[in-house]
């Protein structure tokens, strides 16, 4: 313990100051090298974007151990280095044919390929890197070989120095720390580097993968949140990149990214006017010339804003009266003289609002981004009002869809604990800094913020089997969901956004959800209008009253009084 000692007071600190020889020389050593295995291995282990870091910065930053080398000279980091060296005497002792030092000499020949994983420039020397590689990747294969026991296959039993670190339940909290900073983005290793330390282990490297798959699987039951998949995909170890990518590919489906489809407008115009006969033709151009007039009039008369003319404006241009003058307009629309004046005056208010619509937005907030962050889609109470019903899935997310015959929303089931947020953040993170693609787990993240809003959402479908609730009450999971709101770009995921639609068709389409807007839009929103509407009647009513308290009514109206 007293070397250890010395080399931590001589470790490198945070801060330490550019070490520019250094750097120069693994530069050149790497224009040496030959290019194409650089190009073999892309980058897997990315920073945090800032936009997710700066929301939560404690859930994607490890608190207790630091695997790899972002984060292994952080002073707080150092409590769990006698752990990871204890892990490596037990795991140089399960070699017996060779030293440890030999292992770290095999390491440094992967130096450029290690290297090229990481998003950051790593300001070590290859021998320190090996070290660092060797040293973290004993104590992660030490942890995961927990799961590996869950399955009934035993390599050796965990030491008394770990066993209040690694749990075989899994119920200790310093094993639910480890297990949240070990699938952080920012705290990983290669995973050839586990594959080559079992190598060492095992006879061959089959043997070395069917063991390290095995703890990748019961690795998965424990972290993943989406534990009641029927089939986890089949693949070989090398296609993975860590355990992070590990979890990405295994729960997220392959989508392709389906290009958009843009129609020409000029030609659409071009065809339609050839099919429109001569007939059409003219009378198309005449309620031009007669829009023309009306824009120009409407021009003039949108400058004026004073006295009267704006109280007019205002009154005219209200939700109710636009209904009311939307009715004589189907009607004179079939005149023939009217049926030119009929297009200009919808258009005339149709532009109306979309200019009040799109001010409003402007000056609610002018240095707001778009908001692209919630999906519109209704909360799960509102769908369940109106007679939508949720069942969970056994499978992955390419299983949500909704059938709009029996209004049932199928999502995958899924279970939330204490390392579930941190998990799926991490997975988001890694989707927007790897994925060129769709981001689907991104869009999924998104559809369960849209329709969760508080926690009566969440205890439906917690009732109904979609959440597993793993936490302290359904106003956590609430926030959970509704604090993941952060989105790095927009993004189009087919069978995600079929659904989205499919559901919002359903919602929209019933009659107490059309009355509601209805009245919202029409009646509840204007009642400026309706109180002056009403001072209006009032006020002719009391004028009529007092004309017949002076005249007599029924003589001036020719009203016969009924006869007694």
């Amino acid at each position: 313990m007293a070397s250890f000692v010395q080399t931590e007071s001589s470790m490198p600190k945070v801060n330490q100051i550019f070490d520019e020889i250094r750097w120069v020389i693994q530069i050149r050593q790497t224009l040496e090298e030959e290019f194409e295995d650089e190009t073999e291995v892309p980058v897997s282990i990315f920073s945090v974007p800032k936009v997710l870091m700066s929301s939560a910065p404690d859930l994607y930053t490890p608190q207790q151990v630091a695997i790899g080398p972002y984060y292994h000279w952080r002073p707080e980091m150092y409590e769990m280095e006698r752990y990871k060296l204890a892990a490596a005497k037990r795991y140089q002792k399960q070699l017996q044919r060779i030293k440890f030092q030999n292992l770290v000499d095999q390491l440094v020949k992967f130096e450029s390929r290690v290297r090229a994983c990481y998003h950051k420039y790593l300001d070590f020397n290859g021998e320190t890197l090996a070290w660092m590689m060797a040293i973290d990747a004993s104590f992660l294969l030490e942890f995961l070989q927990v799961y590996a026991i869950k399955e009934g296959k035993i390599l050796s039993r965990v030491s008394s120095r770990m066993s209040h670190l690694v749990d075989y339940a899994g119920r200790k909290s310093a094993h639910n720390v480890i297990l949240r900073d070990i699938v952080m983005l920012e705290n990983q290793i290669p995973l050839f580097i586990l594959r080559k330390m079992l190598e060492f282990q095992f006879a061959s490297l089959d043997e070395a993968d069917d063991m390290l798959l095995v703890m990748l699987m019961g690795f998965y039951k424990e972290v993943s949140p989406f534990k009641v998949m029927e089939a986890l995909p089949t693949i070989q170890v090398s296609a993975w990149a860590h355990l992070l990518d590990f979890l990405y590919d295994t729960i997220v489906p392959k989508v392709k990214e389906q290009p958009e489809i843009v129609e020409e407008e000029g030609e659409n115009e071009d065809n339609e006017g050839q099919a429109k006969s001569p007939r059409l033709l003219l009378s198309s151009i005449g309620t031009n010339y007669i829009k023309q007039l009306c824009d120009q009039i409407w021009n003039l008369l949108s400058k004026l804003s004073k006295g009267p003319i704006e109280i007019v404006k205002r009154h005219l241009l209200s939700n109710p009266v636009k209904v009311v003058l939307k009715l004589p307009l189907t009607i004179l629309s079939k005149l023939p003289f009217f049926s030119v004046l009929a297009q200009p005056l919808e258009s005339l208010i149709s532009s109306q609002v979309k200019e009040e619509g799109k001010s409003e937005n402007e000056n609610s907030n002018p240095h707001k981004p778009p908001s692209v962050e919630e999906i519109t889609i209704p909360s799960v109470s509102d769908l369940s009002n109106v007679g939508v019903r949720f069942a969970p899935t056994k499978g992955n997310l390419s299983t949500i869809s909704f059938d709009a015959k029996t209004a049932m929303l199928y999502l995958p089931a899924i279970s939330l604990d204490v390392n579930s947020e941190a998990c799926m953040r991490n997975l988001v993170a890694y989707e927007a800094s790897n994925a060129s693609g769709p981001l689907v787990f991104t869009r999924y993240t998104e559809l369960m913020n849209g329709i969760i809003d508080s926690d009566e959402d969440v205890k439906l479908l917690r009732e109904r089997g979609v959440i597993l609730n793993l936490l302290k009450s359904d106003e956590e999971v609430a926030k959970l969901w509704n604090g993941m709101s952060k989105s790095i770009r927009l993004t189009k995921v087919p069978f995600l956004d079929k659904a989205i639609e499919d559901v919002n068709k359903y919602y929209d389409g019933r009659w107490k959800v059309k009355l509601g807007k209805f009245m919202k839009q029409y009646v509840f929103s204007s009642w400026q209008f309706l109180a002056v509407m009403a001072g209006i009647v009032l006020l002719l009513l009391v004028t009529l009253h007092a004309f017949c308290s002076v005249y007599s009514c029924s003589r001036v109206f020719h009203i016969k009084a009924p006869s007694i």
